[in-house]
C-alpha cells in the first residue's frame, strides 16, 4: 500500500514548478502553465485510463491511513509560501511586462490548485480541516465557495437551478458569467435562509458571507499597504485565474447532464454516477487529488480522495482534465466532441 499511496506526491509536482516559475521569473515563468496544459495533455494522450478500484480490504485501510490526510494538509501552507514569493517577486520594479504576466499566470495556478486541495478539506467533518479549507480559499478570494459548494451545489447538481452545472449548449464564456455571480449569490441566499430559520437577521454577526467578505477585503488591504497598489492588482488578476480555473472544471464535470424529476415534479432523482463527467486518466488524477473521479464524489459526498471509485455507467471523457479544459475554450470544437459522446 505504501508504494501505492506514494503516486500522491504528484500533487506537489506543480505547485514545485510554480515557485520555481515565479522565483526565476523571466521566460521560466511560464514554466507552470507550459506543464499543466501543454505536458501533462500530451502525455496523457498516450496513456491509458486505469479503471480499478479497491477491494474492500484496500478501502478500508486508505480511508483511515492518516498519511493522506498529512500530505493534504501541508499543502496549506505550500500555497501561503507561494502567495509569499509570488508577493515579493511582483513587488520588484524592475520586472519585465512578460514576467509581470508570467507570474501572475503562475500564481494563478497555484490558486486553481488549491481551491481543488480547500474543496477536498472542505467536505471533512472536522472543524480544523474546514478552517484549512476556508484560508485556503481566502488566497484566492473565493471563500463563499464554502458555502455554496457544500450547501447548494450538491443540492441542485444537475439541474437548472444550480448555477455550477453548465447546460447543454452554453459554451464556457457564457457559463462564466453565469456561474461567478450566480454562486455568490446562491451563497448569500443560503446564509440568508439559515439565518431566517434561526430567528436571526440577515446582518447578524453569525452571517458566513459578511465575514468572507470583511476577510477577504482585510487580506487586499493588508497586501496593498505592504507590497502597493499595483501589487494588489497582481494578486486580485491571479486570484481571478484560480477562479476561472474551478469554472472551467465545473463546467466540463456536469456539461449537458442533467437530473430527472419524480412523479409528481417536485423533487429530483437522488444524483447518481451517471449525472458527472469523469477521466481516469492516471496523471491528471495523480496531481488533482483524484478529482476526475467526481461521478462517486456526487454520490457519496464524504468518501475521502484516496477511496473515490470508477463506475462503469459514468460518462467518461475522451482525455484527462486538463486537455478537456483547453478543449472547453473553443466552443465548436468542445460540442463537436462532446454532442456526440452525450
Amino acid at each position: 500500500m505504501k508504494l501505492k499511496y506514494l503516486k500522491y506526491l504528484c500533487a506537489y509536482i506543480a505547485p514545485s514548478i510554480i515557485v520555481l516559475s515565479i522565483y526565476f521569473g523571466g521566460y521560466f515563468s511560464y514554466s507552470s502553465l507550459i506543464f499543466l496544459f501543454v505536458v501533462v495533455p500530451f502525455l496523457e494522450l498516450f496513456t491509458s485510463s486505469s479503471t480499478y478500484n479497491m477491494t474492500a480490504v484496500e478501502e478500508e485501510i486508505a480511508a483511515h491511513d492518516p498519511f493522506y490526510d498529512y500530505l493534504l494538509y501541508l499543502l496549506v501552507p505550500f500555497q501561503f509560501f507561494i502567495l509569499f514569493v509570488f508577493l515579493y517577486r511582483i513587488s520588484d520594479p524592475n520586472l519585465m511586462l512578460h514576467e509581470t504576466i508570467g507570474m501572475i499566470t503562475a500564481y494563478g495556478l497555484a490558486c486553481g490548485l488549491s481551491i481543488n486541495n480547500a474543496h477536498e478539506l472542505g467536505h471533512r467533518d472536522s472543524k480544523v480541516e474546514q478552517f484549512m479549507s476556508k484560508i485556503l480559499l481566502m488566497t484566492t478570494l473565493y471563500m463563499h465557495f464554502f458555502i455554496e459548494h457544500n450547501r447548494g451545489h450538491h443540492l441542485h447538481v444537475a439541474t437548472d437551478e444550480d448555477p455550477a452545472s453548465s447546460r447543454y449548449g452554453e459554451n464556457i464564456y457564457a457559463f462564466y458569467l453565469r456561474t461567478v455571480s450566480g454562486s455568490w449569490l446562491s451563497a448569500w441566499q443560503l446564509e440568508k435562509t439559515r439565518l431566517i430559520r434561526s430567528n436571526k437577521s440577515v446582518w447578524h454577526l453569525e452571517n458566513e458571507m459578511l465575514k468572507y467578505q470583511f476577510i477577504q477585503l482585510a487580506l487586499l488591504i493588508l497586501i496593498g499597504s505592504i507590497f502597493g497598489l499595483s501589487v494588489m492588482v497582481y494578486f486580485i488578476i491571479g486570484a481571478a485565474i484560480g477562479i476561472l480555473m474551478l469554472e472551467t472544471v465545473n463546467y466540463i464535470e456536469h456539461y449537458g447532464l442533467r437530473r430527472k424529476k419524480r412523479k409528481g415534479g417536485k423533487h429530483y432523482e437522488r444524483t447518481l454516477p451517471i449525472h458527472s463527467w469523469n477521466s481516469n486518466h492516471p496523471l491528471g488524477r495523480m496531481i488533482l487529488l483524484e478529482l476526475s473521479r467526481h461521478s462517486d464524489h456526487h454520490y457519496i459526498a464524504n468518501r475521502k480522495y484516496q477511496v473515490l471509485r470508477h463506475f462503469e455507467e459514468s460518462p467518461q471523457m475522451p482525455t484527462g482534465y486538463p486537455g478537456m479544459m483547453l478543449l472547453a475554450l473553443v466552443p465548436p470544437l468542445w460540442f463537436k466532441v462532446m454532442h456526440k459522446l452525450l
